[in-house]
């Protein structure tokens, strides 16, 4: 979609034009489902976040400013709209204490420069303890810094330094155990 489509879009949203309305639904709501998947327990979940993101996308689009990426703006609906859910929903048990990976440690080369596919890594974040996959995707899928991640989630910069910890050391047993499966079944065959 051309920037100059985008803006009339865009402006006969603001004014409450339901033929808008749905043509930016049908542009966004693909990539915006994506994002909403990896703050959620599962599809109906992700979904339920993507049409209340995208009521408060409609409810809020007289204040977008046309600076920035217009994408940029909903993502960020989208994510304050699943982290807005997860606290109301959720009782977060955070982990105040700070903990460290061995500093000796390297990263797994197995995993980097493994073929795993991207709904089984999704299903990997999304089986997480819920604290863990929050900071998880914020950080590393979403770009949010420790201080912003603190911010949002009402937690001290270091418990989400921690949770990233904690949730990157799950994930790294969960992904090394898949390719361990992966590699026995290859051996059975």
């Amino acid at each position: 979609m051309e920037n100059r489509e985008l803006e009339q879009i865009v402006k006969d949203c603001s004014k409450g034009k339901s033929k808008a309305q749905e043509l930016l639904y049908r542009e966004f709501a693909p990539k915006m489902l994506g994002v909403c998947l990896r703050y959620s327990n599962d599809l109906n979940e992700a979904e339920d976040n993507l049409q209340d993101g995208f009521i408060k996308v409609f409810q809020s689009i007289k204040s977008y400013q046309f600076k920035g990426s217009f994408e940029g703006w909903i993502r960020r609906i989208m994510v304050n709209t699943a982290l807005e859910k997860f606290r109301k929903s959720k009782n977060m048990q955070v982990v105040d204490e700070v903990w460290e990976p061995d500093p000796d440690s390297e990263p797994d080369e197995s995993i980097q420069n493994s073929d795993i596919p991207l709904e089984v890594l999704l299903q990997m974040i999304q089986g997480l303890p819920d604290r863990y996959q929050m900071v998880f995707s914020l950080y590393v899928l979403d770009g949010y810094t420790h201080n912003e991640i603190s911010e949002v989630m009402d937690i001290s910069v270091g418990t989400s330094k921690s949770n990233l910890a904690r949730g990157r050391a799950i994930l790294k047993q969960k992904v090394n155990d898949y390719l361990s499966e992966k590699e026995n079944k290859l051996k059975i065959c």
